[in-house]
């Protein structure tokens, strides 16, 4: 960066400086023995045995959460994310245990953030979890942004690092804000005027370091130096101005706010304070390079939009760019792409619409990536938060002699290849040996998935977990594509998965990740047809199954198809055709739900023959006919599905604890969309430790990869 940027953008005197938020301390207290005697009086022994692992880590990780000493910021994060899905899952019974007079009371005592000496200080409440949830979070958003702070803003990855870092301590404290605090009577730190100052402060530090990042990127690139580029960077300065503005008003206009802040650290005032004139100044001198609606490109590509660096000083920088890629593919997809087609169903039978996100069984039940199961006879497990994975499964659900309900997509076939080789040899020549050496961990890595994923002799779930794992790592890989300068640059070779006698090869990464995407959605629709849909798990399973094989047809079709030009199984057209006959069996398994006995409507027939109808004039007209002249799924759209009715069981307490589960999931799932802030986790399959990528990956096919540290 210039001198005159980085002059520009630290006016205070101390310029490289960042606000952490400091943790809220607590005080130990036993949860699992009362819970658990509580929910064996309410419900029964066997219940209490179900849930006693939720209950055991529960314990844990509130445990480690306030007496552990020594943990690191990343493993700070992930103990409290993993006791915050905990504290949704338990959440009924502390409405059972308030009420019920033979319980011992749950204590729960909490210290202000800023000022624990202060007369009001502490909160002490009985039984109040939305006070452990509202404390939960706080320290969530705290730990990010003492994340955040720590990083080395003078790399491109540590910029990265720190802007998903206060991006996600942001949304923790919004989360704060708008849900938990409105209900809790607590100490100041967790007041509504607090929980949006610490949003709008640590948005604020995000968005002051992307803008680091655009005038550093403006100064190097002459191209850049466009209308939209300076489109982009008046904007920032505008949105910077405005967060630092209304978090220094929100403290500065409520006296004992401004004293509290004072009582903890008085410089930060007049660091806000310099901040706010400095960047009002900016913003206004800037508004004139905003450009109206009507001239703003409609779409932005991937790379312009992604938070590290376009001239990262290292192949590993580089490579964390890539998660970028990730995200962009997921972010954008809902998780339940026929929701209002459900919604019609579910109103139709029941006159109401279902509250709950659905629970994604397949991860509970088939993924070994999951630290939450469910497993035999309905039992919870909920491993250790610092224990990584692959997590015991259990695979008996899926039976080989279930009910036919569709006709599974079959896999597309690949040639084998020598990432590895291709992916250092090209580092090595375009950079240097001793940059390859540090990511090579990686490309083994990337090579032993490719290998891995097809394989026919893994268990669906297993090859599934893979599919999903070396998708990351293509998304990594892809800021080195194309590989232009490489004497051997990869050729990907897929088959036509309809037509084997028709194939594709390609040096095109979008080739390699819609070919991969296709076969997740197929997978899935592999792992309904074995479902065993007479009991209640098989039903959830197999329903859990077609939405996960809608979801990554839908990121195939919205988003990569048109970028792989290939065979024509991964056409807008066919993929679109593939959604629809998956819709069409979701809205047939959403009348047939378990809770309740089929009437026959005819307007749930209207709608599973409307989708089928849609499938099958994609798969018989133009292009698409001719290869599916020997496929059956014509066929099979034509017949007349069957209404199939499933046996159930009285529901739990299992039931209530995955409804918090899912309850956890929708509050975590944007503040933890920062699979950068991932990377830092010791539990996680790839780590950056010393600025080198590590790699502990195991559970793929029964082997396990060594630990790489490359230095």
């Amino acid at each position: 960066m210039s001198n005159d940027n980085q002059r520009l953008l630290n006016p205070n005197p101390n310029p490289e400086r960042l606000l952490a938020i400091p943790v809220k301390k607590s005080d130990p207290v036993e949860l699992y023995r009362p819970l658990r005697n509580l929910v064996a009086r309410k419900y029964s022994e066997s219940d209490a045995q179900k849930v006693e692992s939720v209950l055991e880590t529960l314990n844990k990780c509130r445990s480690d959460m306030v007496e552990r000493g020594g943990l690191s910021l990343p493993m700070q994060r992930d103990c409290l994310i993993h006791y915050f899905k905990c504290l949704c899952m338990v959440d009924p019974l502390f409405t059972a245990i308030s009420s019920d007079s033979d319980s011992d009371p749950i204590v729960f005592v909490w210290y202000d953030a800023f000022n624990s000496e202060h007369e009001n200080g502490v909160s002490s409440q009985r039984n109040s979890i939305q006070l452990e949830k509202a404390s939960v979070l706080f320290n969530l958003g705290a730990v990010c942004s003492q994340i955040g702070a720590s990083c080395d803003l003078t790399t491109p990855l540590g910029r990265h690092l720190a802007i998903d870092a206060f991006n996600a301590a942001a949304i923790f404290f919004y989360k704060l804000w708008k849900v938990f605090a409105k209900d809790v009577s607590a100490t100041l730190d967790l007041t509504l005027l607090f929980a949006e100052t610490l949003y709008r402060l640590s948005g604020a530090q995000a968005l002051e370091i992307r803008l680091q990042q655009q005038l550093d990127h403006n100064n190097n690139d002459t191209a850049a130096s466009s209308a939209l580029q300076q489109h982009r960077i008046a904007v920032t300065f505008r949105l910077v101005s405005e967060n630092y503005q209304i978090a220094y008003d929100l403290i500065l206009h409520d006296s004992a706010a401004t004293e509290h802040v004072f009582s903890f650290d008085r410089t930060w005032m007049t660091h806000l304070h310099q901040k706010v004139k400095f960047f009002k100044v900016e913003a206004h001198r800037r508004r004139s390079s905003i450009l109206p609606k009507s001239q703003l490109p409609k779409t932005i590509s991937l790379f312009r939009s992604c938070p590290l660096d376009h001239d990262a000083v290292s192949v590993t920088e580089k490579l964390v760019r890539g998660i970028c890629c990730w995200m962009s593919l997921v972010r954008s997809c809902p998780l339940d792409l026929d929701a209002e087609l459900v919604k019609k169903i579910w109103k139709l039978k029941h006159k109401s619409i279902p509250k709950q996100e659905r629970i994604p069984y397949l991860d509970l039940l088939l993924s070994e990536y999951s630290s939450f199961k469910i497993i035999d006879d309905g039992k919870l497990v909920a491993n250790p938060w610092d224990m990584p994975p692959p997590y015991p499964t259990n695979l008996e659900i899926l039976s080989s002699s279930s009910l036919s309900i569709m006709l599974p997509i079959p896999l597309k076939k690949s040639e084998p290849l020598d990432l590895y080789e291709s992916l250092r040899s090209y580092v090595a020549l375009k950079y240097s040996e001793s940059e390859a050496e540090r990511v090579e961990g990686l490309f083994k890595m990337v090579d032993k998935l490719r290998s891995e994923m097809q394989r026919d002799d893994l268990s669906l779930p297993v090859r599934r977990d893979c599919l999903i794992q070396y998708l990351k790592c293509v998304c990594m890989i892809e800021p080195l594509f194309p590989m232009t300068t490489s004497p051997n640059p990869p050729i990907f070779v897929w088959y036509n998965a309809f037509n084997p006698q028709q194939d594709s090869s390609q040096h095109n990464i979008h080739f390699e990740k819609a070919s991969v995407l296709f076969n997740l959605g197929a997978l899935s629709t592999h792992i309904t047809l074995s479902c065993d849909l007479s009991t209640v798990q098989g039903y959830r399973l197999a329903m859990d199954a077609l939405y996960d094989a809608s979801y990554w047809f839908f990121i195939l079709w919205k988003r990569v198809a048109e970028k792989a030009s290939a065979t024509i199984d991964l056409s807008v057209n066919c993929v679109q055709m593939l959604r629809e006959m998956i819709a069409a069996q979701i809205a047939d398994l959403t009348w047939n739900c378990p809770h309740s006995h089929s009437d026959g409507s005819s307007l749930a027939g209207y709608l599973v023959t409307l989708r089928c109808r849609k499938a099958y004039d994609l798969s018989t007209l133009g292009p698409l006919a001719e290869n599916f002249v020997q496929s059956s799924i014509p066929q099979f759209l034509e017949s007349k599905m069957k209404t199939r009715h499933v046996q159930t069981d009285p529901s739990d307490v299992t039931e209530q604890f995955l409804s918090g589960y899912c309850e956890a999931q929708s509050l975590l799932q944007e503040a933890c969309q920062t699979p950068s802030l991932d990377l830092l986790s010791e539990v996680g399959p790839v780590m950056i430790k010393d600025g080198n990528l590590v790699i502990n990956l195991r559970g793929i096919g029964g082997d396990e990869l060594p630990e790489t540290t490359v230095t």
